[in-house]
């Protein structure tokens, strides 16, 4: 039967379909954007004291982190459209989402491109709405994306771009209040979805034990 094929999910859908494998690619990419972000301009080719135009830097930091960026919307769209929907994709698909945007924040925190304050508790939502869902599916339960969550993912993405390109340009640097407030922006809606998360996890949970017999 093909449900007890290798390689194919309990319901015989292949593990290495196209969705699964552009969630893969998310993954693969994470290390070349932190390492893009991280080195030095000079060692691109680029000159630290010309800021007046964009850097090699830039142009690569972006294109990788909107690429998979892109990847997220498209894994989960041919997911559905082809019937593809696997456990494995479910398990990868977030881990994929947490470790782009944990990595981009932090690797942006380190250059002072983003206050390290809030970086720290966006990464501090991520892991800790994740660890809920986590143990919410544990016991049985499943709490589904929230709708912030789904607005606090776009305005993660513009925040990023904004962050990477505005900060070490010259000409743009005047617009750089824009990419601040973004990341503002992407603080309340995490901090806004994290409550939508936990507040739908004590009202699913099942907090009365098992009955216990009269003594």
């Amino acid at each position: 039967m093909l449900n007890e094929l290798p390689g194919a999910d309990r319901a015989g859908v292949p593990i290495l379909n196209l969705p699964n494998t552009l969630t893969l690619s998310r993954i693969f990419l994470v290390p070349f954007l932190v390492g893009v972000l991280l080195v030095d301009k000079s060692a691109l080719g680029g000159n630290p004291e010309v800021v007046a135009r964009l850097s090699l830097r830039e142009v690569l930091g972006v294109t990788l982190f909107l690429a998979a960026s892109l990847t997220d919307w498209l894994d989960g769209w041919f997911a559905r459209r082809r019937g593809q929907v696997t456990t494995l994709g479910v398990l990868l698909d977030p881990i994929a989402d947490k470790l782009l945007v944990c990595s981009a924040f932090i690797a942006l925190a380190y250059n002072r491109n983003a206050q390290a304050w809030i970086v720290i508790l966006i990464v501090g939502r991520e892991l800790a709405v994740s660890g809920l869902r986590s143990l919410a599916a544990s016991l049985g339960t499943i709490i589904p994306a929230s709708v912030w969550g789904k607005y606090k993912t776009a305005a993660q993405v513009v925040a990023v771009t904004l962050l990477i390109l505005t900060r070490p340009l010259e000409k743009w640097g005047k617009y750089s209040w824009i990419a601040r407030w973004s990341l503002v922006v992407v603080l309340v809606l995490s901090v806004a979805s994290a409550i939508q998360y936990f507040t739908a996890f004590l009202r699913k949970m099942p907090w009365e034990g098992p009955a216990t017999g009269a003594r």
